[in-house]
């Protein structure tokens, strides 16, 4: 069986995605690989939560698993696994102040930092860190590519984000009351990044 691809993910790379809201981005992978026994799909909340705040998160969840999909609900980290892709679609920190507001931005800029600073070491040799991103005012504050740059990590590629290149796929607000509601993506994009030393070695 031949290797399949969607945009820029091949059935041959293993994958982690970060955050996964209801999994329909892991989803949309895994059906057009015909397979996720190359991916790991994490998220913070338990099965008990997903439930409550998503209406086709455990139908998503079944499916993975048939496909064979790795499954990590509230875990903090992973050990001793590398990857070939990091994925996390658009990251957010919670709604604790206005989208506009500095102190609102910084939680974001800490978020993004974190997951930066701990995914660097969970790649593979010439592995990539994928980060889809807003770019309009006020999300552009958050200086994505500056974050990398002081965690040691390239920007090899930025390519706009279409989310009708990944069908099924459904981004989630992912918290308050309307969590399970899709939310405009508006003008976004796909930043790339990989190890400095890997690329140079």
């Amino acid at each position: 069986m031949g290797e399949k691809r969607i945009a820029y993910y091949r059935s041959s790379h293993e994958i982690l995605l970060v955050g996964e809201g209801d999994f329909s981005f892991s989803l949309c992978l895994a059906r057009a690989f015909g397979t996720a026994k190359n991916m790991v799909a994490t998220s913070l909340d338990s099965r008990a939560s997903l439930r409550k705040k998503y209406g086709s998160a455990l139908r998503n969840l079944r499916e993975l698993e048939g496909l064979g999909c790795t499954i990590l609900l509230e875990h903090p980290f992973l050990k001793h696994r590398h990857y070939d892709r990091i994925i996390f679609n658009f990251p957010h920190a919670g709604f604790t102040y206005r989208e506009t507001d500095d102190c609102q931005i910084q939680l974001h800029r800490r978020l993004v930092s974190g997951f930066l600073s701990n995914a660097k070491f969970m790649l593979n040799k010439g592995g990539e860190i994928h980060i889809t991103h807003k770019t309009a005012h006020p999300f552009s504050k958050w200086n994505i590519k500056r974050l990398a740059k002081r965690q040691n990590l390239l920007l090899v590629g930025e390519e706009e984000f279409y989310r009708d290149h990944y069908p099924g796929y459904t981004n989630k607000r992912g918290d308050g009351r309307n969590c399970d509601e899709s939310f405009p993506i508006g003008e976004c994009s796909t930043v790339m990044f990989m190890s400095y030393f890997d690329r140079f070695l």
